[in-house]
């Protein structure tokens, strides 16, 4: 059985699916006019560009807001996405960038080739037992010295919180609540150095604080 094949990556999959045109029409800005979050992938950008030539990779990038902000800031990028057709609006929406089916979980990538990482809003769907082997693969295909963005809803204690409806949609999707600092420990015992942690209070119509995490892949 192939990794994509798993249940809760078939589960997402299938939701993402369900609600990829209402969700790209709902969140059109790729860091819903948040100036401190934009700084922050700007900040990553300019990191990343130090690599260049090597491909930044924007994990679940869904339909393609931050991969094409991170492309207007000079960033080599591509997006990765579960959901096909996450990955079909997103070719629509920016031809200019590529974008493929794939899972974290597994990069379909060789060793020590991408100059940096942004997963935003991804790893919330990945599982705690995942989370060891996703953060391995991040610190595989990672040159030395590549940065890594994350960012996920957070709060004061950890909470798996299922939904079945979205945008009037039937899913089945796991959202994972965890604290930064349970996630930064996950990203060192990968061999990745922390570099920087931000967290924002909720703005208008969020509900939760939001964690960024910056980290790197120790130089040779």
């Amino acid at each position: 059985m192939s990794d994509l094949d798993t249940a809760f990556l078939a589960a997402t999959r299938t939701s993402y699916d369900a609600i990829a045109s209402d969700y790209a029409s709902r969140f059109p800005d790729a860091m819903g006019g948040v100036p401190l979050d934009r700084a922050l992938v700007s900040a990553f950008a300019e990191l990343a560009r130090a690599h260049s030539p090597a491909p930044v990779a924007d994990l679940g990038s869904g339909p393609g807001h931050v991969t094409a902000l991170l492309h207007d800031l000079g960033v080599p990028v591509f997006g990765v996405d579960l959901s096909p057709r996450m990955v079909a609006l997103a070719r629509r929406a920016h031809p200019g960038i590529r974008f493929h089916v794939g899972t974290m979980t597994r990069l379909d990538l060789p060793d020590a080739t991408l100059g940096g990482i942004a997963a935003l809003f991804s790893i919330i769907h990945v599982p705690d037992d995942h989370l060891p082997t996703t953060f391995a693969e991040f610190h595989r295909v990672l040159r030395p010295g590549a940065p890594v963005l994350l960012s996920f809803q957070t709060a004061d204690a950890e909470d798996r919180r299922h939904l079945t409806e979205r945008f009037g949609h039937e899913i089945a999707l796991d959202y994972y609540l965890r604290t930064p600092g349970k996630v930064a420990d996950l990203l060192v015992n990968a061999g990745l150095d922390p570099c920087a942690r931000v967290v924002r209070e909720p703005g208008e119509d969020e509900k939760l604080a939001r964690a960024f995490l910056l980290v790197r892949k120790p130089a040779a």
